[in-house]
């Protein structure tokens, strides 16, 4: 009769952990059960004017809460003007280790000497990430990395978490334990999705079925495999965590790869509709948790088009972060909308 209890309060205390286990960041951070938590997160400030001014608006008129800076860019300064007038501003650092347009490049501010891998022909970063994979070590990665925060840090610029431009710090594990050890030992947030991932895998899940019917290579019910680094996804984050940092649970990463068709030809009013469907869309299939939303919003003019060709597209992410419409969507959904300041503020109080 003795062991019935005894049975009973394992059962009990293995259900408690259990629990206690699937419980979402957003709820570990003090959010309610079922709560969907989002950080509006625009990537690419510093990157040029027009991206400032993309960035300035969709924070001040929109429902954006959250920046990085490029720091090895040419307009951080003019950014840097705008902290200094909005230092509740929540604004990160977007680590920059690639330098992808043609006829507008920058280089690392470690210098070239120290970090020769990281550095081509021009004196500047290389332009993908593939490029940086086969020639960069992890040393090298982690001195840009360091150089980029102390220019930050030197300009008075104290940044609320730390992300990767163009996720080249997540190319390698070597790449990302340099990116986790900064952000652990500085005691900053990193952009990390260690939870269920549950967008995030379906989003790549579908680029891949999409990519393979493009080849003509997809069979209907083919297995696909996942990106093998979301193997490790959950027991990062718990590291993460543990080391007293607050984790991601997904991520929307999506806008980017968005083609509207005939973009060019559209006016603002049919751009703007068009994102603003799909921001709807998507954030309406986000699932409780914490997710960071990331996107470029861009206030594109003629001489932003002599960087990119994607100016039309960056303007869509600003159209849609500045709609109305988009707004209300949230607000009836009951969306929380969070910023990295507040979440580490969240993850202190949080203790464990």
């Amino acid at each position: 009769m003795k062991k019935i209890p005894l049975l009973l309060l394992g059962l009990a205390t293995w259900l408690a952990a259990f629990g206690q286990q699937t419980k979402t960041y957003a709820e570990r951070l003090g959010w309610p059960q079922g709560a969907r938590v989002i950080i509006l997160h625009v990537d690419d400030a510093g990157m040029s004017h027009e991206s400032n001014d993309g960035v300035e608006k969709a924070l001040g008129e929109g429902v954006a809460t959250s920046t990085s800076v490029m720091m090895p860019c040419a307009w951080v300064p003019e950014f840097k003007q705008y902290l200094d007038k909005h230092p509740d501003t929540d604004a990160g650092l977007h680590l920059t280790l690639t330098s992808e347009w043609e006829s507008y490049r920058w280089g690392p501010l470690a210098g070239k000497t120290a970090v020769p891998g990281l550095t081509d022909k021009q004196g500047c970063l290389w332009s993908s990430v593939e490029a940086v994979y086969f020639r960069a070590s992890a040393d090298e990665v982690d001195k840009e990395i360091r150089a980029q925060l102390d220019r930050a840090l030197s300009m008075g610029f104290k940044p609320t978490h730390l992300d990767s431009h163009m996720g080249t710090l997540f190319a390698k594990p070597s790449y990302l334990e340099k990116y986790i050890k900064l952000g652990i030992e500085k005691k900053i947030p990193v952009m990390f999705p260690g939870g269920d991932d549950l967008f995030y895998r379906a989003e790549a899940k579908a680029a891949t079925i999409a990519e393979l019917k493009k080849q003509g290579k997809y069979t209907e019910g083919m297995a696909i495999s996942e990106p093998a680094a979301l193997g490790q996804a959950k027991a990062t984050g718990e590291m993460i965590w543990k080391a007293g940092l607050p984790v991601l649970d997904d991520l929307h990463n999506s806008s980017y790869d968005w083609q509207m068709p005939d973009i060019e030809k559209k006016t603002d009013k049919q751009i703007q509709k068009w994102y603003t469907d799909h921001y709807i869309e998507s954030i309406g299939r986000l699932s409780p948790g914490l997710t960071m939303v990331i996107m470029h919003c861009t206030n594109p003019t003629p001489n932003f088009d002599k960087i990119t060709n994607t100016g039309r597209k960056r303007k869509g992410d600003l159209l849609a972060m500045t709609d109305p419409r988009l707004k209300a969507f949230l607000t009836q959904r009951g969306f929380i909308l969070t910023t990295w300041r507040e979440v580490m503020e969240r993850r202190v109080k949080a203790g464990e």
